[in-house]
């Protein structure tokens, strides 16, 4: 458990360092810790440290091990960073408080209707993250990059979904910071306030190129189970 806290706070001293030397660092900034496969004793430690930003990509697993640490503790920030198939968005809706990943025209009209027949889900004012496919990766989820603007505008203005960022995975062949720099520069287009970017390999390079969101598993949890 000593490892743990020494790996997060190593993380929070990187994040500090660039803060410092960053006049335009966002006041917002969220790391976000990704407990994926790890269990309740071991998310309770950070979360015994004060950190409430968590992120998962599994339904079943973070409603398992998620319903019973909200009893336990108070103000928890839940992100669901995978895919999410639409016959699983309101269990998302249930658990979640933002979801990184919308990527079709059909999960939004899901959530739209789910929102429609429950005012309990809607009133929790969910945040979501449109995930670009920066390198139109064939196997890899996400809008395409040209036809994020369009998505974005109809998902916001026309369906009406609390849309406030972009999300991005970029190619592990490439260099990162093209590709955040790139997601960066169309949230702006798109006046959209966050982006999330950067993870335990790349979230320094994120930060630089203006993410307001990182997600960091390996080097705040150590190697996947």
């Amino acid at each position: 458990m000593e490892k743990l806290l020494d790996n997060y706070n190593s993380v929070l001293g990187n994040i500090r360092k660039i803060k410092n030397n960053s006049p335009s660092f966002p006041e917002d900034f969220k790391l976000i810790a990704v407990s994926k496969t790890f269990g309740e004793n071991i998310i309770s430690k950070l979360l015994e440290e004060g950190h409430r930003v968590f992120g998962e990509n599994k339904i079943q697993e973070a409603e398992n091990k998620w319903s019973n640490l909200k009893k336990k503790f108070k103000n928890i920030d839940l992100h669901f960073i995978g895919p999410l198939q639409s016959n699983k968005a309101k269990k998302a809706l249930e658990i979640f408080n933002c979801i990184h990943s919308i990527d079709r025209e059909k999960l939004v009209k899901k959530i739209n209707d789910i929102f429609g027949c429950n005012e309990e889900l809607k009133s929790k004012n969910h945040k979501f993250f449109v995930q670009v496919n920066t390198g139109d990766e064939e196997q890899k989820s996400g809008i395409r990059f040209k036809d994020t603007i369009e998505f974005v505008k109809w998902s916001k203005y026309e369906q009406n979904l609390n849309v406030v960022g972009l999300m991005c995975i970029p190619p592990i062949t490439q260099d990162s910071t093209f590709h955040f720099i790139k997601l960066k520069k169309l949230s702006d287009e798109l006046e959209l306030p966050y982006t999330s970017m950067g993870m335990t390999n790349d979230y320094e390079q994120a930060i630089k190129c203006g993410a307001t969101h990182v997600r960091v598993g390996s080097a705040i949890f150590g190697k996947r189970r």
